[in-house]
């Protein structure tokens, strides 16, 4: 006969699977919900008469104006090669900024010296607007591409030399005097222990000095270029095509965002502790 314990202990079901279908992150969720909002106003407004089409284009029709750039060209050159100069300008600016940037700012945050010397120039240039300082670098640099790049790089070189200054402030002073008790030179301090706990405000810098440079790349792209994205809108601004101009701009946003969902992703990889107590 089987026992009363044997009787009254229930069977040990497997666990069940989880079969609910995985949802969306409600972040990535609120942003579909807004671009598909945005697109639907957009397409009613200029559908129904709202607005006239020739100042807003129906949606239908900026892609397909980006399909004919893609394939047949606009402006001398097609998207991909219109897309491929604005982006070499914009990164030979960041890379050349950051060689000049960052030890601008570790000058500034531990010398007296280099704030002295530096902190004003930084503060002269933070709030020029592009379009003022354009000509006069017209005048010395020619209208080649050196030009476009060094307009580009001005607009950047503030947010990260004042992102690199606030990173090194921030520098535990526990670990500067430990460095130190290890016979650290001064040197030794500022790239093994300064520079490290820099390096999220540092990121942040670059996140913000992209902004600029694509805010800065059709004022760049102005003067005397025959490729560009702001080349581009500019030549379709001209003749009226709104159409090319709302494309020109969809692919500056797009590439903006994806420039910078690449630096989140290089944070999440190499600086997972950021925002991490």
């Amino acid at each position: 006969m089987m026992s009363d314990s044997a009787i009254e202990s229930p069977v040990q079901m497997p666990p069940r699977a989880d079969k609910s279908p995985r949802r969306l992150p409600l972040g990535l969720a609120y942003a579909l919900g807004t671009v598909t909002l945005v697109l639907l106003v957009w397409g009613l407004a200029s559908g129904r008469g709202w607005v006239s089409p020739v100042f807003l284009p129906s949606p239908l029709r900026v892609g397909q104006a980006l399909l004919r750039a893609a394939t047949e060209g606009y402006a001398n050159a097609t998207l991909w090669q219109h897309m491929g100069a604005s982006l070499w300008r914009v990164f030979a600016a960041l890379i050349g900024t950051m060689a000049i940037g960052i030890p601008a700012g570790v000058l500034i945050a531990t010398s007296r010296a280099g704030r002295g010397i530096l902190d004003p120039l930084i503060e002269f240039i933070r709030p020029l607007p592009p379009l003022a300082y354009l000509p006069l670098i017209i005048i010395w640099c020619g209208i080649g591409e050196p030009s476009k790049i060094l307009v580009i790089g001005i607009a950047m070189l503030a947010p990260i030399v004042i992102s690199t200054v606030s990173g090194i402030r921030a520098a535990g002073e526990n670990q500067i005097r430990a460095a130190r008790a290890f016979g650290a030179s001064r040197w030794q301090v500022v790239a093994e222990v300064m520079l490290p706990a820099a390096l999220p405000s540092i990121l942040t810098g670059m996140r913000i000095a992209l902004g600029a440079g694509w805010t800065t790349l059709v004022a760049a792209e102005l003067v005397a270029a025959t490729r560009g994205l702001g080349y581009m809108i500019q030549f379709a601004a001209q003749f009226l095509v709104t159409d090319m101009v709302i494309a020109g701009i969809l692919v500056i946003a797009g590439l903006a965002t994806i420039s910078e969902l690449g630096l989140r992703l290089i944070e999440r990889r190499f600086l997972p502790w950021i925002g991490k107590s």
